[in-house]
């Protein structure tokens, strides 16, 4: 089943020099397991690739039922260099919600989580 990480946790970012930080925190608890297994460091640096020079760290929150990922290389050398739109981060949390996520069909009902039929501008990058 694809689901729409909008529909099953919220985001918040921010940054620290070229480093931007995004904060995924899961909507129920009962979601957390699936973000923890399915919005992985490889899907994530996939999502964000072309956008960010660097590497992404992922920390595993799960006593606040979150993840938080650090994507160094993302802001053009920091708000005070950078000549872009948004050199302080704040897209980055809306940029990854927009991820959908692959759930097997048993897993997806069981968390009872909400589906997507057709969303495709939800699986486009940040990029596109």
């Amino acid at each position: 089943m694809k689901v729409r990480l909008l529909d099953i946790a919220h985001a918040r970012s921010g940054d620290k020099g070229d480093t931007a930080n995004v904060g995924v925190i899961a909507l129920e608890p009962k979601w957390y397991p699936v973000l923890d297994r399915y919005l992985t460091l490889d899907r994530v640096t996939q999502h964000f690739k072309g956008v960010i020079t660097g590497p992404i760290e992922r920390y595993e929150l799960p006593n606040l039922r979150a993840l938080n990922f650090l994507l160094h290389g993302a802001l053009d050398g920091g708000g005070t260099l950078s000549l872009k739109t948004d050199a302080q981060g704040k897209v980055f949390s809306t940029a990854m919600l927009r991820m959908v996520l692959d759930v097997p069909d048993d897993e997806a009902k069981a968390a009872q989580l909400p589906g997507v039929k057709t969303w495709p501008a939800y699986s486009r990058s940040p990029k596109e």
